[in-house]
């Protein structure tokens, strides 16, 4: 009888404050190498560190990214990984976006290039200027 082979843990830590196509491809990428977990980082944290207020809360993030068929599970995380964390999950490898290269831990480490011209703060600036553009045109009309 043939031992079944054990599927490696994989992390893919995000913020994911507006959900685009670059969090998508890597999550697909992630899924490849074994069961995804996404650490999403909470609010207190994107308060903190990138200074924003998401304009979906943890709750709101964690259910959309529940329905991504490549992801197993996800769980609370801080903006700041750190080796403790990953071994607490039991994690065979941390799947990474390239803004995040210098990051060094015991555990296997990828790191993917970002999607070229996508970010949620790009989003995010455009969608500020697009209102502004909006709300100027109204109060001149």
């Amino acid at each position: 009888m043939k031992k079944k082979k054990k599927s490696k843990i994989v992390l893919l830590d995000m913020s994911c404050s507006i959900l685009h196509h670059g969090h998508i491809r890597i999550i697909k990428k992630a899924s490849k190498f074994g069961k995804l977990i996404i650490s999403l980082t909470i609010d207190k944290d994107l308060k903190k560190y990138k200074k924003i207020i998401p304009e979906l809360n943890f709750n709101q993030r964690k259910e959309i990214i529940q329905s991504i068929k490549f992801v197993d599970k996800i769980v609370p995380g801080r903006y700041i990984l750190d080796q403790k964390f990953l071994d607490k999950h039991k994690v065979d490898i941390l799947i990474q976006g390239s803004d995040y290269k210098k990051r060094l831990f015991k555990n296997k480490v990828l790191t993917f290039p970002r999607t070229p011209n996508i970010s949620s703060s790009k989003i995010r600036k455009i969608a500020a200027k697009n209102n502004s553009k909006i709300n100027k045109k109204q109060k001149y009309e």
